[in-house]
């Protein structure tokens, strides 16, 4: 009886020393590239106007559109079944359907960019196909990036995650600076800058990532039907991913709209300090535990297992929310000295609502560790209603706000969607618990 206690300590003690370990890696990665992004917008606001910091913006958009219905959705399926390929012992089957997968998508960009540049002509904005084809450019490259970072973290090689989390935006940043002092201060720079940068780290991760193919893989095995079950588990990803994408692209294009590029550059930077950082620590735990999640839930079967799983979520939850209030008081104290180190003068008559996109990015992010939960049991399905639905009403939202508020009434909208999306969230959640 000692000798099964003491064995049970000793597991525990283990399990919990991995996975310090672990968060250790995670934890550097993420604090490495949050720094690296925050001194990339110190670097780009001193650099470019806000007029073309809010064309960034605007380019931007496009790449998270490809990111939000191809690669995104595929990152996701990708991630989720490597755990159970490794269960069943067919890690190269997997791989096989990976990369067809992966050609698929990238294929099907193409169409992509002749909506897209159809889109910029009939808009009388020529000048804009140059950033257009740039941000295309990245958005294949980065997706790729994050499809191999998915793989990496599932198979919890957190070191070298870190490594590419850490390096992509220092990467990023210094090819577009040099690219802005060698052939001008243009969003088109900038943007090109910034492919450049995510295909230097593309090649570090597939020179990484060569570690988890099998050194006795044949390519030619036939896969258990991976190809098929990814595809199942994605497609609601990729169902919502264009109304997301309209929710997320559509505070810039609405102030630009309404408002002027400028106004579009000063809301990135408020995005940038403000929504992205709570994204990001609260990515970091997401990052951490998404592998442990889809490990301890398998192939979501178990019901035992499933309710491990919720238990462990609704604790991030709680935590999620409590950094959303700490990091929001803590803004609000000294939104004033943050835009002083952060950002160049220009830009900080909106440090004021610093606070409240904190507030909003928080609340999001919150949102989303509670749909982690539901990723984990095998059920994205649940979840398309309430993303297309809050998706749509987040366009109205910041439509209006711009149109009324300005740059303030973005921000509101920002809230108010996040508000709605987590609540919908853990509707889901209670009921999927009520039906056990």
């Amino acid at each position: 009886m000692r000798y099964g206690m003491s064995k049970v300590r000793f597991l525990s003690a283990e399990r919990f020393h991995r996975l310090a370990k672990e968060g250790v890696w995670v934890v550097l990665g993420q604090i490495i590239a949050t720094v690296g992004s925050l001194i990339g917008v110190r670097l780009f606001t001193g650099l470019l106007t806000p007029a073309s910091f809010g064309e960034l913006a605007l380019g931007m958009t496009v790449a998270t559109l490809v990111n939000q219905i191809l690669f995104g959705p595929l990152s996701n399926g990708i991630t989720r079944f490597y755990a159970p390929a490794m269960e069943q012992n067919d890690l190269s089957g997997y791989l096989k359907a990976v990369r067809r997968l992966v050609l698929f998508a990238i294929v099907m960009v193409l169409p992509v960019v002749m909506i897209v540049v159809i889109g910029v002509l009939l808009a009388r904005r020529a000048e804009w196909i140059a950033i257009v084809m740039a941000a295309l450019a990245f958005a294949i490259v980065s997706g790729c990036n994050s499809i191999l970072n998915g793989i990496q973290n599932a198979a919890r090689q957190r070191a070298v995650v870190a490594l590419h989390q850490g390096m992509e935006p220092w990467l990023r940043f210094l090819a577009a600076a040099g690219l802005l002092l060698s052939f001008g201060a243009t969003s088109t720079a900038a943007m090109i800058g910034y492919a450049v940068g995510a295909m230097l780290v593309l090649g570090s991760q597939y020179l990484f990532f060569q570690k988890i193919v099998p050194k006795n893989a044949t390519w030619t095995t036939a896969e258990r039907g991976w190809n098929s079950q990814i595809c199942k588990y994605s497609w609601p990803f990729a169902s919502w991913g264009v109304f997301y994408w309209a929710q997320s692209s559509s505070d810039r294009w609405a102030l630009e709209f309404y408002g002027t590029t400028k106004d579009v550059g000063l809301y990135a930077v408020l995005f940038q300090l403000g929504y992205y950082p709570m994204s990001m620590a609260t990515g970091m735990a997401v990052q951490l535990l998404a592998p442990i999640f889809y490990q301890r839930a398998g192939d979501a079967s178990d019901g035992q297992r499933n309710a491990n799983v919720s238990r462990l979520t609704s604790r991030l939850t709680c935590l999620a929310l409590g950094g959303t209030g700490a990091a929001f008081i803590v803004a609000l104290l000294l939104h004033t000295q943050i835009f002083k180190v952060f950002v160049a003068k220009e830009y900080r008559s909106a440090s004021y609502l610093l606070p409240w996109m904190l507030l909003a990015g928080g609340i999001y992010a919150t949102g989303q560790i509670i749909a982690l939960n539901l990723m984990s049991q095998m059920k994205p399905h649940l979840m398309i209603t309430a993303k297309i639905v809050t998706a749509l009403l987040g366009v109205i939202f910041n439509f209006a706000g711009a149109y009324w508020f300005g740059i303030e009434g973005v921000v509101l909208a920002n809230i108010l969607f996040s508000v709605l999306y987590s609540l919908w969230m853990v509707t889901l959640q209670i009921q999927k618990s009520d039906r056990g």
